[in-house]
Order: C-alpha cells, then structure tokens, then sequence
C-alpha cells in the first residue's frame, strides 16, 4: 500500500480511532468509569458506550471479513466471516463468564439467544425482505442438506441431551460425556470443513440460474494483508472491552435480579447483529446462496467451535455450567429444528418461510419474560 493511500484508509477507518480511544480510556480510568453503577442513568451510559463501541469494531471486523472473502472466494470468504465472529462469541462469553459471581447457565443462554436470532431473526428478515423484492429465491440445496445435516444431531447432543442423561443431576453433564461432546463437536466441524473447502465446495456455491452482476474482485496480496490487518486492529479492542462490559451486565443480573437470559441476549446481539446485516444485504442483492452460508455457517461454527471452546474455558477455570434448556426454551429450540428442514427442503425461498421465522423470534422474546 502506498503512501497516498494511507489517508483514504484512515477516511475511512474512522470508528478504529473511536475504538481505540474507548480502550485507553478504560486502560487508563476503568475503575472510575465503572463506579457508580448502581446510579441508573450512569448504568445506561456505561452499557450503552461499550455496547455501541464494540458493535461497532465487530461490524468493523465483518466488513473486513467480506472484503476478505471477496478476494478468497466462496465458501472461503464465508468461512473467514464465521471464524472471527465465533472468536468474537468466545471471547465475549468467556469475560462475563469469569467476572463476577458465577452464572452457570450463561453459555447456555448465550448459545440459545445465537441459535435463535440466526436460525429465525436472521433467516426470517433474510427471506422476508430477498423474497419482497424478489418472490422467489434460489440456493444449493445440497449445501443447506449438508450445514443442518452436523447442526441439528450437535444441537441436540449439546443442548437437549443434558436433560435426559442420569449420570450427574440436573440439566448437566459429566467430565467424560462434556470430553465426548467437545470431540465429536470438533471432529464434525472439521470433516465438514473438508466437504466444504475440498470435495464438494459446489454445494456452498451459487446455482446456476443465481447471477452476480458485480466484477469479480481484483485477487491481490496488498489488499488481503491490508483487510487483515485492519481485520485484527479491530478484534483487539473487542477482547478488552468486553470484559469491562461485564461489569454492568453482571449489576443488571445479580443485583438488580433481573432475568438472566438478558446477560446471553445481550451477548448474542452482539455476536450476531454483524451477520445478520451482512445475510440480508447478501439476500436483498439476490444472492441467497451466500447469505444461507452465513447464517447456516455461523449457527454451525457456534455449535460446533463455541460449545468445546467454552468447555475447555469451564474447566481451566472451574466454573462449571450448564447446557440443558429447560421447559419453554426446549421447545422453541427443537421447534425452530424442525422448521429449517421444512424451510430448507426445496432449494427456493419466499416471504411465508420467513415470516413464520420471524413469529418463532418475537415468540423467543415474548417468553423470556412471560415464561
């Protein structure tokens, strides 16, 4: 990149300067910004700051992941787009996780709330506004078979099975059956990868009567180390900020006793917003085939990296958690399953599969506080 470059970047990478900015000032006053909490206005103040910055910075980092996978090409570009969000998820729930007291059920939560945003907001927003402006829309049927085929036994292994096993009580699972899980998890994750990036990358690719109008992007290497530079500047702040933001996630659920669900919410928006917006634009624009790589790649990459990732976290810093969804929850999970095998069956979307979508979504929300 030349000098005459430099500030176009910067022109454009004006938020990076607010990021950073936001981490000195929580390097340097951390401990004075988060007094005070228990002073409602100034609650909202705090959350609002470092929620807004670090959406901020994993918007940043999708965006850059795009541009990435517009010089890798697909499913590569997908597969750099879901990896940095599930570091983003990781890391997020791995700060609130060991801040404060304990809360089991958190990766849990967080894990659900993701699920449920990707497989019904994002899909229903998805289908309903690529389906308005285009009736209907295609994909690789093959590609979606394959992404559900590892998503639902590995969701309901991790999220489901902790119900019925009998060997520890409640909805929890053994040292042995957590290192079972965690192995298969990664052991699919990885196979899939193979059929994804080696033996059949035609099924994660668009159809034939799916066009693409736009130029194909210049491969260069000045670019792709430029985008992942930026790429990591911005993933930086992430990992120290949202340990800070634990601290009025933490007030707002131990001691203003508040539903604890909205700790995982609030980590799932983060993790999934930036891909959300990418899986509707890819939709609006006509190519279904790589927004059904998003959304059903990132719900597999957190399933499947996620889950082990947070187990080996639980374990190195003995803070045991809980998988099981309970009651309400257990339903709407196996419900939402099974209607992306309806949804996904056919090889073509309209705008009915992602209203019914976006019901199941307002319903997740309506019984977090009415369940």
């Amino acid at each position: 990149m030349t000098a005459s470059r430099l500030p176009a970047v910067f022109k454009v990478e004006w938020f990076l300067a607010i990021s950073l900015a936001t981490t000195v000032a929580f390097v340097l006053f951390g401990s004075r910004l988060l007094a005070g909490l228990e002073r409602p206005v100034w609650l909202a103040l705090i959350f609002a700051w470092l929620f807004t910055v670090i959406l901020g910075s994993a918007m940043s980092v999708v965006r850059h992941a795009e541009c990435l996978g517009d010089l890798l090409g697909e499913p590569y570009g997908t597969l750099v787009l879901t990896l940095s969000i599930t570091a983003i998820e990781v890391i997020s729930i791995t700060a609130i996780m060991l801040h404060g007291d304990n809360n089991p059920t958190l990766a849990r939560d967080t894990l659900f709330a993701v699920t449920m945003i990707i497989l019904n907001g994002m899909v229903g927003l998805s289908l309903l506004s690529g389906g308005w402006r285009h009736r209907e829309q295609h994909y690789n049927l093959q590609g979606a078979n394959a992404y559900l085929g590892v998503v639902i036994p590995l969701g309901i292994l991790a999220l489901v099975m902790p119900d019925f096993t009998t060997t520890t009580p409640g909805p929890t699972l053994s040292l042995a059956q957590e290192s079972f899980l965690a192995v298969i998890s990664v052991g699919l994750y990885v196979a899939f990868l193979g059929l994804q990036t080696r033996r059949h990358r035609a099924y994660f690719s668009a159809v034939a009567h799916e066009h693409d109008d736009s130029a194909v992007a210049q491969r260069s290497a000045t670019r792709t180390l430029l985008h992942a530079m930026l790429l990591l500047a911005y993933m930086v702040p992430v990992v120290y900020l949202a340990e800070k933001l634990a601290h009025p996630v933490d007030y707002v659920v131990e001691t203003l006793r508040k539903p604890a669900a909205l700790a995982g919410l609030s980590m799932a928006i983060l993790v999934a917003t930036p891909e959300a917006i990418g899986a509707v634009r890819a939709a609006r624009r006509n190519h279904m085939q790589r927004s059904v790589n998003i959304f059903l790649g990132s719900v597999l990459s957190t399933i499947g990296l996620t889950i082990p990732a947070i187990l080996l976290v639980s374990h190195l810093t003995a803070h045991p958690i809980v998988l099981g969804l309970q009651h309400t929850d257990l339903v709407l999970f196996v419900l939402t399953l099974a209607l992306c095998l309806v949804t996904f069956s056919s090889g073509q979307t309209n705008v009915l599969q992602g209203a019914v979508h976006l019901v199941l979504f307002v319903a997740y929300l309506f019984f977090i506080f009415q369940g």
